[in-house]
């Protein structure tokens, strides 16, 4: 009987482990010179001096060993060897750039506030300033290249200045661009290597012309903003940030949708948008059968081009770097070479310029290409394995890996985790790629063809708009993002979580049942979150949005319906909190004065709601408040009243009663803010007084009209953020069981006075912050008045 060989089964070789080599160099550098870049330069010279001896005796010790038999001994003993010399190398990098910054006489002159005149150099697009105290501000990074004090010393030290600006002519600076300005200088927040910060009211003085890089890029920009000015707003507004990183059309509704779906990625110029160009010409290539070196070369002539069209500022060419690593490594028939490529840049860059080590854009790029490099390519495999189509297994991969690797740094900087990020962005990849390629095809022949840019920019129109409708669905998602600890403590929580459950999913038993919990949680709190998501509260009577430094409080009317006293000082910031609040319509939006902290955000109000009416107070002082207020109730149609003491505005079950100011004031310490309405709304029997920015004066004088009783209130909305500037008396007749103060974390201002807070919580008031809390709401409950805390939103944490 004659049998037959069986062959022997087919194994699957396990993959070659990832080549990590650079990877405790390039580490040890990026936190040596965050650290750093806080500490200041004589601690960090400390350290990098102690790691170069300890570096220097290892290094010693195993030149020593070499011939002994301790092969792993000698390969961790190297890997510390290298994570010292990472520590020496960024430790000497760093300081020597703090001791530039940290200049005795630019310091001197920052420290006094003093007027100077500044020759500079233009570092980058200047960018606007939404939440700003004052409207029209932009933010401009340049380079220092001489300053002259208020004696007429000059002093050269090429060091940054951060320049904040109110005149519209900065608006057109390219980078490279030299220019002389008058302004005052001031002290930096730190953490950076900015040597001081500039503000400046007037124009700036050019000096000659940029680059003709710089100018190629303008026009290129230039041309397609104007190809895609026949689209719609909201597509017609993405495109250029698709490619380019123009976002001055991009509408603020969008924005709002792409940062809550974790897609704000896809609006600034990153190393997929270098992946997807590069990676067109590529294809393009082979398909036409280039060799590798022609290849090679037209990919380089590509990623060229790209950086030009898009601007050779820095965090652009940190695009390039970090996009052209793998590509490079995926051209070369070289995987493994990969991750000691991007640890190489990673630490030449650092090298370069220590400020990218904290910089989240940054840390953004490196985790991400480091996630497309470790995870991609082994998730890639193992669904093509289980008979999943290669286009989509890789469809699949990349975003899931992208988003878990740069998902610590996401949850560190917003303080949430997003649910909706993986599915929002694995839906957005099909559209990417045409968009981008389709958007710089308009941009480069709208110089010499507009009709076909034209044309091109119509073509991309489409993926555009699909992304558009994926950030809007899913940003109305319920439980959309669930609530995390933030800073770096939460990002290295999440980071280790996610580590220990990659770690633990290589074994079928534990994937599996990792799989089953993750559905079954899943499946079993969605339902929970959809019916009770706890916001807003049951029975809430008022609540004070977390907007930054300005204020923005919401009054229920009905289910959907609300009046709103003031819009804080940037748009997205109210239009999250009536989103989060369900708010659709708004019978009544109150203006208690026109500063920018309390009108900037007018237009967030207006987005996407039908509002009836304006009410504001009888001063015309600033007029670029009421003119903003003016211009959205027009473009809103709704109707612009005035209003004085003593008048009484009900809208449903909301009363309000105007009680200031009781005359026109003059010559205070701020008229504006002592001109502020002060209003006492009823809301289900609870009094409610919402004081504006009044300060003393204002406070005085509604102390001494008012009728006994008339200002005792239940809760009390803090005037002026709660700053120092409080009658007493006119406290002690409201005496509020609960005070709300709205306030920004951070500001400069010292708000909230601790005296203030301290008085008032000694006076038997609970007191609850914006800046630390949250939004805050008062509810009705069990006959007595609660207080629910929903905590800081993502991205409003200053």
């Amino acid at each position: 009987m004659s049998g037959s060989a069986v062959p022997p089964q087919a194994t699957r070789a396990e993959p070659a482990p990832p080549d990590l080599r650079l990877s405790g160099l390039a580490v040890a550098v990026w936190l040596t010179a965050l650290a750093g870049l806080h500490l200041g330069s004589r601690p960090l010279l400390l350290v990098a001096g102690a790691a170069a001896f300890l570096t220097a005796c290892s290094a010693l010790h195993l030149l020593g060993h070499l011939g002994r038999p301790r092969a792993a001994a000698r390969r961790y003993g190297w890997i510390a060897v290298a994570v010292g010399l990472g520590v020496v190398c960024g430790g000497a990098a760093t300081a020597a750039r703090l001791a530039v910054r940290d200049a005795p006489p630019i310091r001197a002159l920052a420290e006094q506030r003093a007027p100077v005149t500044a020759d500079l150099i233009v570092r980058d697009d200047p960018r606007p300033i939404r939440s700003a105290g004052r409207p029209g501000m932009l933010l401009v990074s340049t380079e220092l290249v001489r300053l002259t004090g208020p004696d007429g010393r000059r002093v050269r030290a090429p060091v940054r200045l951060l320049t904040l600006a109110t005149d519209p002519a900065w608006r057109g600076l390219l980078p490279g661009q030299r220019v002389t300005a008058d302004g005052r200088l001031g002290v930096p927040r730190g953490g950076d290597l900015t040597a001081a910060v500039l503000s400046t009211t007037g124009p700036p003085v050019r000096h000659g012309v940029p680059s003709w890089a710089q100018r190629a890029a303008g026009t290129l920009r230039v041309g397609l903003q104007r190809a895609c000015g026949p689209l719609p707003d909201k597509p017609g507004g993405l495109l250029p940030g698709l490619v380019v990183g123009d976002t001055s059309r991009l509408p603020p509704e969008v924005e709002e949708d792409f940062r809550a779906t974790g897609m704000t990625h896809l609006n600034a110029v990153s190393g997929s948008n270098v992946a997807i160009v590069v990676g067109a010409v590529l294809l393009l290539a082979r398909w036409g059968r280039a060799g590798p070196w022609l290849a090679a070369g037209l990919c380089g002539l590509a990623l060229v081009g790209f950086v030009i069209l898009v601007r050779p500022s820095p965090s652009v060419v940190r695009a390039a770097t970090m996009g052209a690593i793998g590509l490079a490594a995926l051209a070369a028939g070289r995987p493994r070479a990969a991750l000691p490529a991007l640890a190489a840049a990673v630490t030449v860059l650092v090298l370069a310029d220590p400020e990218l080590a904290g910089d989240p854009g940054f840390a953004l790029s490196v985790m991400a290409t480091g996630g497309l490099l470790l995870l991609a390519p082994r998730w890639r495999d193992g669904l093509r394995r289980r008979g999943v189509p290669a286009g989509l297994a890789e469809a699949l991969a990349v975003p899931a890996a992208a988003q878990l690797a740069c998902g610590p740094v996401g949850a560190g900087i917003s303080g949430t985790v997003s649910l909706v990020a993986v599915p929002a962005n694995l839906l957005a990849v099909p559209a990417i790629a045409p968009a981008t390629v389709l958007g710089v095809a308009a941009a480069m022949v709208s110089p010499i063809w507009p009709a076909g840019a034209e044309f091109a920019a119509w073509l991309a129109s489409w993926p555009a708009w699909w992304l558009v409708v994926i950030a809007q669905q899913g940003a109305r998602l319920p439980a959309g993002n669930l609530p995390w600890p933030g800073g770096v403590l939460g990002a290295l929580l999440l980071a280790g979580l996610t580590v220990a459950l990659l770690i633990a999913v290589r074994r079928p038993l534990v994937r599996r049942l990792v799989a089953v919990v993750g559905v079954g949680a899943l499946l079993g709190s969605l339902p929970v979150r959809l019916i009770a998501s706890g916001w807003p509260p049951s029975g809430w009577v008022v609540v004070a949005c977390a907007v930054g430094q300005g204020d923005a409080l919401v009054l229920p009317v009905a289910p959907g319906r609300a009046v709103v006293v003031d819009a804080g000082p940037e748009p997205g910031a109210v239009d999250g909190c009536l989103r989060r609040l369900g708010v659709r319509e708004v019978p009544l939006l109150v203006v208690s004065h026109f500063h920018a902290d309390h009108v900037g955000g007018v237009a967030g109000v207006f987005r996407g709601r039908r509002v009836g009416a304006v009410l504001t107070p009888p001063s015309t002082d600033l007029e670029s408040g009421r003119e903003l207020v003016r211009a959205a109730a027009a473009g809103g149609r709704a109707a612009l009243l005035t209003t004085v003491a003593g008048a009484r505005h009900p809208v449903g079950g909301v009363d309000l009663l105007v009680l200031g100011p009781p005359y026109p004031l003059a010559g205070t310490r701020s008229d504006p803010n002592n001109n502020s309405l002060v209003l006492l709304a009823t809301v289900a029997g609870v009094r409610i007084l919402l004081s504006g920015d009044a300060e003393t004066e204002e406070q005085h004088a509604m102390l001494a009209r008012a009728a006994p009783g008339q200002l005792r209130a239940d809760v009390l909305k803090v005037a002026h953020h709660g700053s120092a500037y409080q009658d007493p008396g006119f406290l002690d007749a409201v005496r509020p069981a609960v005070a709300l103060v709205p306030v920004g974390t951070g500001n400069t201002y010292g708000h909230p006075n601790p005296g203030l807070l301290a008085r008032l919580s000694r006076g038997g008031t609970r007191v609850l912050r914006t800046d630390t809390d949250g939004d805050l709401a008062a509810i009705r409950a069990g006959g007595g008045l609660a207080v629910v805390r929903r905590g800081i939103p993502p991205g409003r944490q200053s």
